[in-house]
């Protein structure tokens, strides 16, 4: 098949927070197998380090794709210095896709105030001040784009994950918002909201019978996700192929949101 340009990110220089492992991880390498330039980061320079080595060994190429620095998107200071570091070394960031992201699981009244403060500090307050930071750069060039990791609580909120709901709630928010006031300067802004996605992160969760006989019913494809499904649509996302798109939140998500079937019998 020939190559088509439309969906080219050859030669762009990609942000990851979160690029770790999970779908970070996976967007990640998606982009340096298309000959992008890619920025990991984490809270851990072993696990990015031994990331980066793993994914340019897979993607093989010529020169090296994936880099790592270290970065807490809970810390304003870090974030700061993460961007100017990567600008400083790279010329510019043309693509951000913010993935980082953390969880706890509790009925509302549980919910501590460090509970809280642990997920919006990650999921909402430091996916703006990543937005912000490489925003500015963009703003300055004229030119960029954002991809936002939402979820499927961006729709509607799952019960005992309230908090983590709340931030994704937020993260559709910001994502529109930014878009507004972005659009007319060059810098375009979407998200993804992945449905039920099979990670290190989510395998005991999954392996419940309980919980795969749910997944079978309220997803419509009746299988879990992969981190790998939501290459495709970053890699959209970001080429000339969506140019006259911003402000959309995509659900890859084997459709769960497109409907709830019930168990009425067959006509």
């Amino acid at each position: 098949m020939p190559f088509d340009p439309l969906f080219s990110v050859a030669n762009q220089v990609v942000l990851v927070s979160g690029g770790s492992r999970g779908i970070g991880r996976a967007i990640a390498a998606g982009f340096a197998e298309r000959a992008a330039t890619v920025i990991i980061t984490g809270r851990e320079d072993v696990t990015l380090a031994a990331a980066a080595a793993q994914i340019n060994a897979q993607v093989a190429a010529p020169e090296v794709a994936v880099h790592s620095m270290v970065c807490d998107v809970a810390d304003a200071a870090a974030i700061g210095r993460l961007v100017e570091d990567a600008v400083g070394r790279f010329g510019r960031v043309d693509t951000l896709v913010n993935v980082a992201g953390v969880n706890r699981r509790k009925p509302a009244e549980d919910v501590t105030e460090d509970d809280y403060d642990f997920v919006m500090d990650i999921n909402l307050k430091g996916c703006w001040l990543m937005s912000q930071a490489v925003g500015r750069h963009m703003l300055a060039r004229g030119s960029g784009n954002q991809i936002n990791i939402a979820s499927l609580n961006t729709d509607r909120p799952l019960a005992w994950v309230l908090p983590y709901a709340m931030s994704k709630a937020g993260v559709g928010h910001m994502t529109r918002g930014l878009a507004v006031e972005w659009g007319s300067r060059g810098v375009r802004v979407n998200a993804i909201a992945p449905g039920f996605i099979l990670t290190d992160l989510t395998k005991k969760l999954w392996s419940s019978p309980t919980m795969q006989a749910w997944k079978d019913e309220v997803t419509p494809q009746q299988r879990l996700g992969a981190s790998e499904d939501m290459v495709g649509t970053a890699i959209f996302l970001a080429s000339p192929a969506s140019a006259f798109m911003t402000g959309q939140v995509l659900y890859v998500d084997g459709g769960v949101t497109a409907g709830t079937r019930w168990p009425i019998e067959r006509a």
